[in-house]
Protein backbone atom coordinates (compact mmCIF):
# COMPACT_ATOMS: atom_id res chain seq x y z
CA UNK A 1 0.00 0.00 0.00
CA UNK A 2 1.24 3.34 -0.52
CA UNK A 3 1.30 5.38 2.31
CA UNK A 4 2.13 8.52 0.73
CA UNK A 5 -1.46 8.56 -1.10
CA UNK A 6 -3.22 7.50 1.90
CA UNK A 7 -1.67 10.57 3.93
CA UNK A 8 -2.62 13.18 1.02
CA UNK A 9 -6.17 11.65 1.16
CA UNK A 10 -6.61 11.87 4.73
CA UNK A 11 -5.57 15.11 4.80
CA UNK A 12 -7.61 16.26 2.09
CA UNK A 13 -11.16 14.65 3.71
CA UNK A 14 -9.90 16.38 6.84
CA UNK A 15 -10.22 19.83 5.26
CA UNK A 16 -13.88 19.49 4.62
CA UNK A 17 -15.60 20.20 7.99
CA UNK A 18 -12.47 21.71 9.74
CA UNK A 19 -12.60 24.43 12.22
CA UNK A 20 -9.66 27.21 12.54
CA UNK A 21 -10.64 27.78 16.50
CA UNK A 22 -10.68 24.18 18.05
CA UNK A 23 -9.00 22.04 15.28
CA UNK A 24 -11.96 20.21 14.94
CA UNK A 25 -13.72 18.61 12.26
CA UNK A 26 -17.74 18.84 12.11
CA UNK A 27 -18.77 17.09 9.49
CA UNK A 28 -22.12 15.41 11.03
CA UNK A 29 -24.75 14.04 9.27
CA UNK A 30 -26.67 15.47 6.12
CA UNK A 31 -24.21 19.42 7.01
CA UNK A 32 -22.85 20.85 3.74
CA UNK A 33 -19.67 19.90 5.18
CA UNK A 34 -20.99 16.17 5.10
CA UNK A 35 -22.45 16.31 1.58
CA UNK A 36 -19.16 17.97 0.29
CA UNK A 37 -17.27 14.71 1.77
CA UNK A 38 -19.56 12.55 -0.32
CA UNK A 39 -18.86 15.05 -3.56
CA UNK A 40 -15.30 14.49 -2.89
CA UNK A 41 -15.12 10.64 -2.34
CA UNK A 42 -17.37 10.84 -5.72
CA UNK A 43 -14.87 12.39 -7.39
CA UNK A 44 -12.11 9.82 -6.08
CA UNK A 45 -14.20 6.80 -7.26
CA UNK A 46 -14.92 8.10 -10.92
CA UNK A 47 -10.84 8.77 -11.15
CA UNK A 48 -10.53 5.33 -10.62
CA UNK A 49 -13.26 4.68 -13.31
CA UNK A 50 -14.92 2.69 -10.99
CA UNK A 51 -18.79 2.85 -11.03
CA UNK A 52 -20.56 4.87 -8.20
CA UNK A 53 -23.10 6.34 -7.23
CA UNK A 54 -25.35 7.26 -4.14
CA UNK A 55 -28.13 5.31 -2.71
CA UNK A 56 -31.25 6.76 -0.83
CA UNK A 57 -29.74 6.70 2.14
CA UNK A 58 -26.48 9.11 0.98
CA UNK A 59 -24.50 6.10 1.01
CA UNK A 60 -21.65 6.33 -1.54
CA UNK A 61 -20.92 3.11 -2.97
CA UNK A 62 -18.11 2.45 -5.89
CA UNK A 63 -17.87 -1.12 -7.48
CA UNK A 64 -14.87 -1.73 -9.73
CA UNK A 65 -15.10 -5.16 -11.50
CA UNK A 66 -17.83 -7.85 -12.52
CA UNK A 67 -21.16 -6.27 -12.22
CA UNK A 68 -23.13 -9.53 -11.58
CA UNK A 69 -20.59 -11.53 -9.44
CA UNK A 70 -20.72 -11.60 -5.56
CA UNK A 71 -18.83 -8.59 -4.42
CA UNK A 72 -16.07 -8.15 -1.28
CA UNK A 73 -17.23 -4.82 0.29
CA UNK A 74 -14.77 -2.54 1.84
CA UNK A 75 -16.17 0.29 4.22
CA UNK A 76 -16.91 3.06 6.73
CA UNK A 77 -18.12 6.07 7.37
CA UNK A 78 -17.65 9.74 6.27
CA UNK A 79 -19.25 11.92 9.28
CA UNK A 80 -17.75 12.51 12.10
CA UNK A 81 -18.95 13.57 15.50
CA UNK A 82 -19.06 17.82 16.50
CA UNK A 83 -15.27 18.15 16.69
CA UNK A 84 -13.73 15.13 15.81
CA UNK A 85 -10.69 14.09 14.80
CA UNK A 86 -9.09 12.89 11.15
CA UNK A 87 -8.67 9.41 11.04
CA UNK A 88 -12.08 7.93 12.73
CA UNK A 89 -14.06 6.40 9.83
CA UNK A 90 -12.10 8.23 7.00
CA UNK A 91 -9.56 6.05 7.38
CA UNK A 92 -11.54 2.89 6.34
CA UNK A 93 -12.58 4.79 3.71
CA UNK A 94 -9.75 5.74 2.14
CA UNK A 95 -7.89 2.03 2.66
CA UNK A 96 -10.52 1.26 0.35
CA UNK A 97 -9.80 3.71 -2.55
CA UNK A 98 -5.69 2.54 -1.78
CA UNK A 99 -6.95 -1.50 -2.66
CA UNK A 100 -8.24 -0.49 -5.56
CA UNK A 101 -5.35 1.80 -6.80
CA UNK A 102 -3.20 -1.29 -6.26
CA UNK A 103 -5.33 -3.84 -7.76
CA UNK A 104 -5.25 -1.53 -11.08
CA UNK A 105 -1.41 -0.42 -10.62
CA UNK A 106 -0.59 -4.57 -10.44
CA UNK A 107 -3.07 -5.77 -13.15
CA UNK A 108 -4.03 -8.20 -10.25
CA UNK A 109 -7.38 -10.41 -11.69
CA UNK A 110 -10.11 -10.18 -9.91
CA UNK A 111 -12.77 -13.15 -9.42
CA UNK A 112 -15.14 -11.09 -7.32
CA UNK A 113 -16.08 -7.29 -7.66
CA UNK A 114 -14.64 -5.07 -4.96
CA UNK A 115 -16.56 -2.10 -3.49
CA UNK A 116 -15.91 0.50 -1.75
CA UNK A 117 -18.65 2.39 0.57
CA UNK A 118 -18.32 5.47 2.24
CA UNK A 119 -21.64 5.07 4.58
CA UNK A 120 -23.94 7.56 5.82
CA UNK A 121 -25.42 8.60 9.37
CA UNK A 122 -22.46 5.91 11.68
CA UNK A 123 -22.11 8.51 13.88
CA UNK A 124 -25.77 8.11 15.69
CA UNK A 125 -27.22 11.67 15.74
CA UNK A 126 -30.42 10.25 14.68
CA UNK A 127 -29.72 7.19 17.02
CA UNK A 128 -28.97 4.59 15.00
CA UNK A 129 -26.18 4.19 12.02
CA UNK A 130 -28.51 4.63 9.04
CA UNK A 131 -26.56 3.91 6.32
CA UNK A 132 -25.29 0.25 7.59
CA UNK A 133 -28.87 0.06 8.42
CA UNK A 134 -30.56 0.61 5.05
CA UNK A 135 -27.86 -1.38 2.89
CA UNK A 136 -28.49 -4.52 5.59
CA UNK A 137 -32.70 -3.94 6.17
CA UNK A 138 -32.25 -3.04 9.36
CA UNK A 139 -34.89 0.35 8.71
CA UNK A 140 -38.81 0.11 9.42
CA UNK A 141 -41.04 3.34 8.26
CA UNK A 142 -42.16 3.28 11.32
CA UNK A 143 -38.49 4.32 13.06
CA UNK A 144 -37.51 6.63 9.77
CA UNK A 145 -40.77 8.45 10.58
CA UNK A 146 -39.79 8.93 14.46
CA UNK A 147 -35.77 9.44 14.49
CA UNK A 148 -34.60 12.61 15.34
CA UNK A 149 -31.74 14.22 16.66
CA UNK A 150 -31.06 15.46 20.50
CA UNK A 151 -31.80 18.86 19.61
CA UNK A 152 -35.69 17.79 17.65
CA UNK A 153 -34.61 18.04 13.89
CA UNK A 154 -35.90 15.04 12.73
CA UNK A 155 -34.43 12.19 10.33
CA UNK A 156 -36.63 13.38 7.17
CA UNK A 157 -36.74 16.92 7.76
CA UNK A 158 -32.62 17.08 7.69
CA UNK A 159 -32.60 14.33 4.33
CA UNK A 160 -35.10 16.81 2.99
CA UNK A 161 -32.83 19.54 3.30
CA UNK A 162 -30.07 18.06 1.51
CA UNK A 163 -32.19 16.75 -1.43
CA UNK A 164 -32.75 13.15 -0.39
CA UNK A 165 -36.16 11.19 -0.18
CA UNK A 166 -36.85 9.59 2.35
CA UNK A 167 -39.06 7.15 0.02
CA UNK A 168 -35.64 6.09 -1.70
CA UNK A 169 -34.14 5.39 1.75
CA UNK A 170 -36.17 2.33 1.99
CA UNK A 171 -35.27 1.00 -1.55
CA UNK A 172 -31.64 1.04 -0.55
CA UNK A 173 -31.33 -2.50 1.07
CA UNK A 174 -28.75 -5.15 -0.43
CA UNK A 175 -29.63 -8.27 -0.76
CA UNK A 176 -27.19 -10.78 0.92
CA UNK A 177 -26.52 -12.78 -1.71
CA UNK A 178 -24.70 -9.98 -3.78
CA UNK A 179 -22.32 -9.36 -1.50
CA UNK A 180 -19.39 -12.10 -0.55
CA UNK A 181 -17.99 -10.56 2.51
CA UNK A 182 -17.74 -7.05 4.46
CA UNK A 183 -14.41 -5.74 5.95
CA UNK A 184 -13.65 -2.37 7.91
CA UNK A 185 -10.17 -1.07 8.60
CA UNK A 186 -10.94 1.46 12.05
CA UNK A 187 -8.28 3.22 14.38
CA UNK A 188 -9.00 1.49 17.95
CA UNK A 189 -10.36 4.40 19.81
CA UNK A 190 -9.27 3.18 22.99
CA UNK A 191 -5.84 2.37 24.78
CA UNK A 192 -5.86 -1.58 24.65
CA UNK A 193 -3.21 -2.01 21.26
CA UNK A 194 -1.07 0.72 22.17
CA UNK A 195 -0.30 -0.29 25.84
CA UNK A 196 0.21 -4.20 24.61
CA UNK A 197 2.47 -3.41 22.00
CA UNK A 198 0.01 -4.45 19.19
CA UNK A 199 -0.44 -3.14 15.83
CA UNK A 200 -3.10 -5.14 14.76
CA UNK A 201 -6.41 -6.08 16.44
CA UNK A 202 -8.68 -8.74 15.05
CA UNK A 203 -11.90 -7.64 15.73
CA UNK A 204 -13.92 -10.60 17.70
CA UNK A 205 -17.23 -8.70 17.66
CA UNK A 206 -18.79 -5.60 18.55
CA UNK A 207 -20.14 -3.68 21.97
CA UNK A 208 -24.26 -3.52 21.86
CA UNK A 209 -25.44 0.13 22.20
CA UNK A 210 -28.14 1.51 23.79
CA UNK A 211 -29.26 4.68 23.81
CA UNK A 212 -31.62 7.24 25.98
CA UNK A 213 -33.07 10.93 26.44
CA UNK A 214 -33.97 11.73 29.60
CA UNK A 215 -35.66 13.84 31.32
CA UNK A 216 -36.45 14.87 35.03
CA UNK A 217 -39.24 17.14 35.49
CA UNK A 218 -38.96 19.56 38.60
CA UNK A 219 -39.62 22.56 39.56
CA UNK A 220 -38.24 26.32 38.65
CA UNK A 221 -38.11 28.66 41.60
CA UNK A 222 -36.14 31.24 42.54
CA UNK A 223 -32.49 30.74 43.37
CA UNK A 224 -32.87 33.07 46.51
CA UNK A 225 -36.02 32.45 47.82
CA UNK A 226 -36.64 29.09 47.69
CA UNK A 227 -35.68 26.50 50.94
CA UNK A 228 -32.87 23.84 50.22
CA UNK A 229 -35.46 21.51 51.60
CA UNK A 230 -38.85 22.43 49.50
CA UNK A 231 -37.01 22.52 46.27
CA UNK A 232 -37.88 20.11 43.34
CA UNK A 233 -34.02 20.78 41.81
CA UNK A 234 -33.56 18.66 38.77
CA UNK A 235 -29.88 18.93 38.48
CA UNK A 236 -29.89 17.09 41.50
CA UNK A 237 -31.52 14.15 40.51
CA UNK A 238 -28.92 14.06 37.84
CA UNK A 239 -26.25 14.61 39.70
CA UNK A 240 -26.73 11.81 42.28
CA UNK A 241 -27.80 9.35 38.86
CA UNK A 242 -24.52 10.10 37.77
CA UNK A 243 -22.97 9.11 41.41
CA UNK A 244 -24.82 5.60 40.96
CA UNK A 245 -23.64 4.50 37.71
CA UNK A 246 -20.45 2.61 38.79
CA UNK A 247 -22.79 0.95 41.22
CA UNK A 248 -25.22 -0.16 38.73
CA UNK A 249 -22.18 -1.64 36.60
CA UNK A 250 -20.59 -3.45 39.10
CA UNK A 251 -23.64 -5.17 40.76
CA UNK A 252 -25.64 -5.62 36.98
CA UNK A 253 -22.56 -5.45 35.06
CA UNK A 254 -19.38 -6.68 32.97
CA UNK A 255 -15.44 -5.64 32.55
CA UNK A 256 -17.01 -4.45 28.87
CA UNK A 257 -20.07 -2.93 30.26
CA UNK A 258 -20.15 1.24 29.94
CA UNK A 259 -22.93 3.71 31.09
CA UNK A 260 -22.41 7.57 30.03
CA UNK A 261 -23.89 10.52 30.15
CA UNK A 262 -22.87 12.16 27.40
CA UNK A 263 -24.87 15.18 26.94
CA UNK A 264 -26.76 17.18 29.47
CA UNK A 265 -29.34 20.41 29.39
CA UNK A 266 -30.77 22.23 32.59
CA UNK A 267 -33.74 24.55 31.77
CA UNK A 268 -34.48 27.50 32.20
CA UNK A 269 -30.88 27.69 32.56
CA UNK A 270 -30.11 30.61 34.23
CA UNK A 271 -27.78 31.74 37.09
CA UNK A 272 -30.68 32.46 39.60
CA UNK A 273 -33.49 29.83 38.70
CA UNK A 274 -33.39 26.34 40.29
CA UNK A 275 -33.72 24.29 36.87
CA UNK A 276 -36.92 22.95 36.87
CA UNK A 277 -36.18 20.32 34.25
CA UNK A 278 -32.81 18.27 32.88
CA UNK A 279 -32.88 16.68 29.57
CA UNK A 280 -29.58 13.95 29.52
CA UNK A 281 -28.53 11.54 26.66
CA UNK A 282 -27.53 7.51 28.66
CA UNK A 283 -25.66 5.55 26.82
CA UNK A 284 -25.09 1.93 27.41
CA UNK A 285 -22.69 -0.72 26.23
CA UNK A 286 -22.17 -4.73 26.84
CA UNK A 287 -21.11 -7.22 24.66
CA UNK A 288 -24.02 -9.15 25.90
CA UNK A 289 -27.48 -8.58 25.41
CA UNK A 290 -28.73 -10.05 28.54
CA UNK A 291 -26.53 -7.52 30.32
CA UNK A 292 -27.75 -4.46 28.51
CA UNK A 293 -31.18 -5.75 29.64
CA UNK A 294 -30.55 -5.86 33.03
CA UNK A 295 -28.30 -2.61 33.15
CA UNK A 296 -31.54 -0.99 31.35
CA UNK A 297 -33.69 -2.01 34.26
CA UNK A 298 -31.18 -1.05 37.08
CA UNK A 299 -30.87 2.72 35.26
CA UNK A 300 -34.85 2.69 35.43
CA UNK A 301 -35.38 1.58 38.60
CA UNK A 302 -32.64 4.08 39.96
CA UNK A 303 -33.50 6.73 38.38
CA UNK A 304 -37.71 6.17 39.58
CA UNK A 305 -36.23 5.90 43.32
CA UNK A 306 -33.60 9.25 42.72
CA UNK A 307 -37.03 10.73 41.44
CA UNK A 308 -39.19 10.24 44.03
CA UNK A 309 -36.59 11.62 46.73
CA UNK A 310 -36.10 14.59 44.96
CA UNK A 311 -39.68 15.59 43.66
CA UNK A 312 -38.97 14.81 40.18
CA UNK A 313 -41.10 13.14 37.54
CA UNK A 314 -39.00 10.96 35.67
CA UNK A 315 -39.33 9.97 31.84
CA UNK A 316 -37.45 8.49 29.36
CA UNK A 317 -37.26 7.92 25.29
CA UNK A 318 -35.22 4.81 23.46
CA UNK A 319 -33.87 6.86 20.88
CA UNK A 320 -32.12 3.16 19.86
CA UNK A 321 -31.20 -0.34 20.69
CA UNK A 322 -28.11 -1.87 18.73
CA UNK A 323 -27.37 -5.95 20.08
CA UNK A 324 -24.36 -7.20 20.18
CA UNK A 325 -22.60 -8.57 17.14
CA UNK A 326 -20.18 -11.63 16.52
CA UNK A 327 -17.59 -10.85 13.89
CA UNK A 328 -17.48 -14.32 11.13
CA UNK A 329 -14.74 -16.82 12.75
CA UNK A 330 -13.91 -17.25 9.14
CA UNK A 331 -12.91 -13.88 7.84
CA UNK A 332 -10.85 -13.62 11.55
CA UNK A 333 -9.26 -16.20 10.81
CA UNK A 334 -7.83 -15.23 7.41
CA UNK A 335 -7.40 -11.71 9.18
CA UNK A 336 -4.92 -13.69 11.64
CA UNK A 337 -2.90 -15.49 8.99
CA UNK A 338 -1.91 -12.78 6.58
CA UNK A 339 -1.44 -10.44 9.88
CA UNK A 340 1.07 -13.42 10.36
CA UNK A 341 2.36 -13.28 7.05
CA UNK A 342 3.23 -9.77 7.16
CA UNK A 343 5.48 -10.40 10.20
CA UNK A 344 2.88 -8.03 12.80
CA UNK A 345 2.13 -8.44 16.38
CA UNK A 346 -1.76 -8.68 16.67
CA UNK A 347 -4.06 -9.53 19.80
CA UNK A 348 -7.39 -10.64 19.67
CA UNK A 349 -10.17 -7.96 21.03
CA UNK A 350 -13.70 -6.81 20.99
CA UNK A 351 -15.05 -3.58 20.20
CA UNK A 352 -16.09 -1.22 22.73
CA UNK A 353 -17.49 1.18 20.26
CA UNK A 354 -20.27 0.61 17.80
CA UNK A 355 -19.17 0.50 13.95
CA UNK A 356 -20.93 -0.16 10.79
CA UNK A 357 -19.76 -3.79 10.62
CA UNK A 358 -21.88 -4.91 13.26
CA UNK A 359 -25.05 -4.89 10.92
CA UNK A 360 -23.32 -6.45 7.70
CA UNK A 361 -22.38 -9.03 10.71
CA UNK A 362 -26.60 -10.12 10.25
CA UNK A 363 -26.29 -10.52 6.42
CA UNK A 364 -22.81 -11.33 5.59
CA UNK A 365 -19.25 -12.74 6.76
CA UNK A 366 -18.17 -10.01 8.04
CA UNK A 367 -14.38 -8.74 9.86
CA UNK A 368 -12.81 -5.37 11.59
CA UNK A 369 -9.28 -4.76 11.74
CA UNK A 370 -8.24 -2.42 14.55
CA UNK A 371 -4.85 -0.05 14.39
CA UNK A 372 -3.64 1.90 17.54
CA UNK A 373 -4.89 5.40 18.89
CA UNK A 374 -2.28 7.41 20.61
CA UNK A 375 -3.51 7.77 24.26
CA UNK A 376 -6.09 6.25 23.26
CA UNK A 377 -8.17 8.99 22.27
CA UNK A 378 -10.57 9.63 19.28
CA UNK A 379 -13.69 11.51 18.46
CA UNK A 380 -11.80 14.80 19.50
CA UNK A 381 -8.95 17.11 17.35
CA UNK A 382 -6.18 15.14 18.57
CA UNK A 383 -7.21 11.68 17.42
CA UNK A 384 -4.02 10.59 16.04
CA UNK A 385 -2.50 6.56 14.50
CA UNK A 386 0.87 6.62 13.62
CA UNK A 387 2.10 6.48 9.78
CA UNK A 388 3.57 3.21 10.51
CA UNK A 389 0.32 1.44 12.20
CA UNK A 390 -2.01 3.11 9.45
CA UNK A 391 0.57 1.09 7.01
CA UNK A 392 0.37 -1.74 8.86
CA UNK A 393 -3.57 -1.63 8.71
CA UNK A 394 -4.09 -0.91 5.32
CA UNK A 395 -1.67 -4.09 4.15
CA UNK A 396 -3.41 -6.27 6.31
CA UNK A 397 -6.75 -5.02 4.80
CA UNK A 398 -5.57 -5.34 1.31
CA UNK A 399 -4.21 -9.05 1.61
CA UNK A 400 -7.12 -10.25 3.34
CA UNK A 401 -9.44 -8.89 0.66
CA UNK A 402 -7.22 -10.80 -2.22
CA UNK A 403 -7.27 -14.00 -0.15
CA UNK A 404 -10.85 -14.02 0.30
CA UNK A 405 -11.13 -13.29 -3.62
CA UNK A 406 -8.92 -15.71 -4.53
CA UNK A 407 -9.61 -18.80 -2.35
CA UNK A 408 -13.62 -18.02 -0.85
CA UNK A 409 -15.11 -18.53 1.94
CA UNK A 410 -16.96 -21.43 3.56
CA UNK A 411 -20.19 -20.34 4.01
Amino acid sequence: MNIDRIEQDLYALAKIGYCEEDHGIYRQAFSKADLEARKWLTEQLIKLDMQSYMDGAGNIIGRYGDPDRQAILIGSHLDTVPRGGMFDGALGVIAGLECIRIIQENNIPLNNPIEVIGTSEEEGRFGGMLGAMAITGGLTPDWVQHAHDPAGESLLDAMNACGLNERNLLHSRREPESMLAYLELHIEQGPILEAEGKSIGVVEGISGVFTWLVRLIGKADHAGTAPMDMRSDAFTGVADFAHEIQRIIEEDGTDKSRLTIGRLELKPGFPHTIPGEVEFTLVGRDMSQEVMLNLASSCRKVLSAIARRHRLMFEYEELSWLEPAICSPEVMQRIEAKTNELGYDYILMPSGAGHDAQFFTKVVPTGMIFIPSVGGISHAPDEWSHWQDVEKGCNVLLHTVLEIMQNGLQV
